[in-house]
């Protein structure tokens, strides 16, 4: 639609506009049916690029741990895993467990905040340049589409979310033992008289279905309603005009970015607490028995 409109003299409307921001770069088009062989190649990119550069920021800061006075970085990071550290110690009680468990959180906290803050960027400056490049290499410009907030992508917040159920399954075995673990499926939460199994079955199912789709949809629906409210506030800004409304609208819209981009920071913080905080809760109820 925004190339149709180019070629008839004016710009995309708000609408199009909107929708060329919200399409992603993908290696084909999907179906009217869900299809597994289509991949956000934007979503992947920036997410396993965000990913490294946090494992990097990460080694580099226990390499240069030192025993004396710290500098600012080194207190940062520790003031950050002593804080993980601490929530760890009240839900997971396994120091074994633990091991693995509180630098999986601190892991996912970050990374989760690192792609959060990908919203915090001006809506068209990473899509227009790789609009630019797109057709610099002599495709259609106006098809070139870029999401770089991976957050903001239900396939990636759903993978993270489904990797934390592999996590609690696996320590519901480890912990409880094969045999334990699925007695525990037939008996919990009712009972374990024989006519029950089938219901405590389907509860513990349901159970774990729930956590794993609301972990991944809480944060994707806060990201996605975040990265529309800048695509809308972006518009006030095309809106300039030698007017006294485009004036009004471009004041407008340099106020309302910045007052929600200052408050945007406390939310991409807050979703890759609460993300963390609930990967420690569910491996957590993976170590108690019923």
């Amino acid at each position: 639609m925004a190339a149709e409109s180019a070629a008839a003299g004016h710009g995309p409307t708000a609408g199009e506009y909107i929708v060329h921001h919200l399409t992603f770069w993908q290696n084909k088009k999907p179906g009217n049916v869900v299809d597994f062989s289509v991949f956000n190649w934007d979503s992947l990119f920036w997410a396993i690029l965000l990913g490294v550069v946090t494992c990097f920021f990460l080694w580099k800061a226990a390499r240069k741990a030192t025993s004396g006075v710290p500098g600012r970085f080194q207190a940062a990071v520790e003031i950050l895993v002593e804080m993980v550290d601490s929530q760890a110690r009240g839900i997971v009680h396994n120091a074994q467990s633990r091991k693995f468990v509180a630098p999986l959180a601190l892991t996912v906290f970050v990374w989760i905040f690192m792609m959060n803050a990908m919203d915090l960027l001006p809506v068209d400056l990473l899509p227009v340049l790789w609009q630019w490049a797109y057709g610099a290499a002599g495709h259609d410009p106006h098809h070139a589409y870029m999401r770089v907030v991976p957050t903001a992508d239900l396939s990636i917040t759903m993978g993270l979310s489904i990797s934390v159920l592999l996590v609690c399954l696996f320590y519901n075995v480890k912990i409880k033992g094969l045999g334990g673990w699925i007695h525990e499926l037939f008996t919990a939460p009712f009972g374990s008289h024989p006519l029950l199994w089938p219901f405590n079955f389907l509860m513990q199912i349901i159970e774990f279905v729930a956590k794993t789709v609301s972990h991944g949809m809480r944060l994707f629906g806060n990201m996605y309603a975040g990265e529309l409210i800048f695509l809308l506030i972006a518009l006030m800004g095309g809106a300039f005009s030698l007017s006294a409304t485009g004036i009004g609208l471009a004041i407008g819209h340099i106020i309302a970015g910045s007052a929600w981009a200052i408050f945007h920071i406390l939310i991409i913080t807050l979703q890759a607490f609460v993300f963390m905080m609930l990967t420690l809760v569910y491996v957590g109820q993976a170590h108690d028995a019923h």
